[in-house]
């Protein structure tokens, strides 16, 4: 079972839990609830549970996406902050863009109201209320089991597309692109049956090289094409169009060109679909270019191929969101293993281009990128090994990601173990478990900032732990339990973790219980590599020595960041620039891991100015593995009126003072103000 919907405690409402993804999300009823199962096939989309209940309403406890439909799937009203609905007798379904998805069916009179910070729906008094949930979790279906010639390849790269849930324009919203197979390499090609590319007209010819595959497979994914030998790397369909792939710009470059322009029109083509909503990206273009949505959306995937890219990339350059991830890729036999998860994610994928630096280099670029003055060199450890490090050609994406030999400065190292460990994540419907250890009296501040923050919201269950001074056997034990986080603050070096009887060294561990971590230490990257490869599945390292003052300063950032629903990485991402040691920190293993639910579904940085009689509000939106590319997020600002693709920088915004109160009271974010991070919650406006 992936999803449960139970009675609260207080019998007046339901809990609905995701239990592979730890989601949790509380209806209010305005009696005592007594749910009993019913038919998920009751529901027009797809459902893991459902439940009847008798009730008069149900409350939200804040406001999300809303979209009202007949009970044939026909849209009705999109419903947003301070909207009212009242619809006559029918039969209505109304889909609720949760932490879990969530689809309430009722038959009879209904009424939608969007509060400031809640939402109610009223149903008639004798009605039966269905409640549906649906898992954010994808697992692949099989795997496909491959060897590194490139022919074989090649196949195995056209059927990772066999996952797609629809070829429609659809298919550019995350919960209908299904993970793809996995990949494992071994003495023949292996794939299963059923495990075909979907029948799109379009394929894709290229050399039969590696180098040239690699970067090949999210577009192939996207674009349900099979891949072919072919003297020149290109597009072709079945109706005789063809799109030269090694443009002046490079191979690689116009790949990345395609993916992002196809993905852009689709998410615009798509307004004429399932979610007739108002989308400012369509706005902002419509009348650049000379398409016309309305008859693309009952084109075949072929033919809207062709019309999308016949619009000059410079044209909608400019409207592009920020793409989520671009990871840099060795094209060696054993990153085949790595495609299925990128494809997921719908990264980028690039050979690795980079610059080998020295730890002593790697510092001095911290600092040299660091605005503030105050840097004071204290003791360090000693005695540790530096990985070899390398700084990846700048992307241009939110995240960047490495799959080399070398530990990545400014990039997060991938790994096959991490993405395994994740999918062989089972199950829970206990709280979420934090465990904060901290074996170093002289960063005490940071592990007491961790034990005020985490677990300080109130409407998920936590069960926090703190230790002070383990020993060796303790650590270990920790190490070896069950939990969802680990925040470790102490030494490290080339012998493990500093404990007052000794050192713990990770590698000698058979297994680890921790999903995620911080090892607030010095030079923990080996350590944090050994702890992913014995089922952990993401953390922050350090790569060289670190200051106390400034790693407690980025420990300290990233609790907060992490307690709000940010991921691993894009926490990083924002923590490192709040010390001078900040770029000395990376993430190993799935850096789209996260230890809790973000209230807003997408985690938010506002950026924060005066400006005459007004402020200015800069809003920056990380996707997460649950809502990654496609996703879409209206913002809570008088005047913005449209939904926006919620990836990256959005713009700025005026609002007045009064505006600008009120979006601080609704939710714990993390604001940048005159050039130094601070939060809503500590904010007075």
């Amino acid at each position: 079972m992936t999803v449960s919907i139970t009675a609260r405690d207080s019998d007046t409402g339901l809990t609905v839990s995701d239990l592979v993804e730890r989601r949790q999300y509380v209806l209010d009823t305005s009696t005592p609830t007594n749910p009993t199962t019913v038919d998920c096939d009751r529901f027009w989309f797809p459902v893991d549970e459902a439940v009847s209940i008798e009730t008069t309403s149900l409350t939200l406890p804040s406001v999300v996406a809303t979209y009202v439909r007949t009970a044939g799937g026909e849209m009705f009203a999109e419903v947003d902050h301070f909207d009212s609905y009242d619809f006559p007798d029918g039969e209505y379904s109304v889909e609720l863009c949760a932490p879990v998805k969530l689809y309430v069916y009722t038959d009879g009179q209904l009424s939608v109201e969007a509060k400031a910070d809640c939402m109610e729906l009223r149903f008639d008094d004798d009605a039966e209320v269905l409640v549906g949930a649906r898992s954010h979790h994808k697992r692949p279906e099989a795997t496909i089991t491959t060897t590194g010639d490139p022919r074989d390849l090649m196949a195995a790269i056209s059927s990772l597309s066999s996952a797609l849930k629809t070829t429609t324009c659809e298919r550019s919203y995350p919960t209908l692109r299904g993970h793809p197979p996995t990949i494992e390499l071994g003495d023949e090609l292996d794939i299963p049956e059923g495990l075909s590319a979907p029948d799109t007209g379009v394929r894709i010819e290229l050399p039969p090289e590696r180098r040239y595959l690699y970067p090949i497979a999210p577009l192939a994914y996207y674009l349900g094409a099979t891949v072919e030998p072919g003297v020149v790397p290109r597009i072709v369909t079945d109706s005789g169009f063809e799109y030269e792939l090694d443009s002046p710009l490079g191979y690689e470059n116009e790949v990345e060109r395609v993916l992002k322009q196809t993905f852009f029109f689709d998410c615009l083509t798509r307004t004429e679909g399932y979610y007739k909503v108002n989308l400012h990206e369509r706005a902002a273009v419509e009348h650049l270019v000379d398409l016309d949505f309305a008859a693309l959306y009952d084109c075949t995937l072929a033919e809207q191929l062709e019309a999308y890219l016949a619009v000059p990339y410079a044209v909608i350059e400019d409207h592009l969101p920020e793409w989520k991830l671009t990871t840099h890729v060795a094209s060696t036999p054993e990153n085949a293993e790595l495609l299925p998860f990128l494809v997921n994610d719908l990264a980028v994928v690039k050979l690795p281009q980079g610059q080998s630096v020295s730890p002593s280099e790697a510092q001095m670029t911290a600092i040299g990128d660091f605005t503030r003055d105050d840097f004071t060199r204290s003791a360090t450890d000693g005695g540790t090994t530096v990985p070899s490090l390398v700084q990846p050609e700048q992307a241009d994406s939110l995240e960047q990601a490495w799959a080399g030999d070398d530990a990545p400065v400014g990039a997060s190292k991938a790994s096959v173990q991490a993405f395994r460990n994740r999918l062989e994540r089972t199950a829970s419907d206990g709280d979420i478990d934090i465990t904060v250890v901290c074996n170093d009296d002289a960063m005490g501040e940071e592990g007491d900032i961790a034990e005020q923050v985490y677990g300080s919201r109130s409407d998920l269950p936590f069960d926090v732990t703190i230790y002070q001074n383990l020993s060796t056997a303790a650590l270990r034990a920790v190490l070896e339990t069950e939990m969802d986080f680990l925040h470790y603050i102490g030494h490290i070096d080339d012998e493990g973790f500093n404990c007052p009887d000794g050192k713990l060294d990770a590698n000698e561990l058979d297994t680890v219980g921790v999903d995620a971590f911080l090892l607030n230490a010095c030079r923990s990257y080996d350590q944090g590599m050994a702890l992913i490869e014995r089922g952990a599945i993401g953390g922050v390292v350090t790569l060289t020595d670190v200051i106390n003052s400034g790693a407690v300063r980025v420990g300290k950032t990233m609790v907060r960041l992490l307690n709000q629903g940010f991921p691993l990485r894009a926490a990083l991402d924002i923590a490192k620039d709040q010390s001078i040691v900040g770029g000395q920190y990376t993430v190993v293993g799935d850096g789209n891991m996260d230890v809790v639910q973000s209230e807003s579904r997408t985690p938010a940085l506002f950026d924060v100015s005066r400006a005459d009689s007004q402020y200015a509000v800069g809003v920056t939106l990380y996707p997460t593995g649950t809502h990654g590319m496609g996703s879409m997020a209206m913002l809570p600002l008088d005047g913005c009126d449209k939904q926006h693709i919620a990836s990256g920088y959005l713009g700025a915004f005026e609002v007045t003072t009064a505006e600008l109160r009120d979006l601080f009271a609704m939710e714990e974010l993390p604001v940048i103000y005159e050039g130094e991070l601070r939060w809503t919650t500590d904010l007075s406006v």
